[in-house]
């Protein structure tokens, strides 16, 4: 399953702003910002409160290339083990499997960079056992 996407953006502010505006009628808005770097929208209430699914981010910003997607891990062994075939299969590490504190207490994903520089992450949101 897909956990979340990202698009670069030429201009976050003017791309925040319109994404706030045309994607208000679907009741998503922006949930968490990186002043300058990216902006993450969701829902505000409901099963999937408080999440964001899709970000914007600046264009230029180091290690990004395209597009940004992140597919949904049971466990950070799954995590793992996307690591390791993503670059067994001729991935660029983008960054190894861990935990990431600044998104939130449970966030443990790694990045690869795909054939083409896409920026491909495995996450899992729940806490280690």
């Amino acid at each position: 399953m897909i956990d979340h996407v990202g698009v670069e953006v030429s201009d976050l502010a003017a791309s925040r702003d319109f994404y706030a505006a045309a994607l208000a009628p679907l009741g998503v808005q922006p949930l968490m910002e990186f002043e300058g770097v990216a902006c993450g929208f969701g829902y505000p209430e409901g099963k999937f409160a408080g999440k964001p699914f899709f970000w914007i981010q600046q264009r230029g910003r180091p290690a990004v290339s395209g597009a940004h997607v992140a597919f949904s891990a049971a466990s950070g062994e799954e995590v793992d083990a996307f690591h390791a075939a993503a670059l067994a299969a001729g991935a660029v590490d983008n960054g190894g499997p861990g935990p990431r504190p600044i998104y939130h207490e449970h966030y443990y994903g790694a990045f690869v960079l795909d054939p083409d520089g896409n920026n491909v992450e495995a996450v899992c949101h729940r806490p280690a056992i």
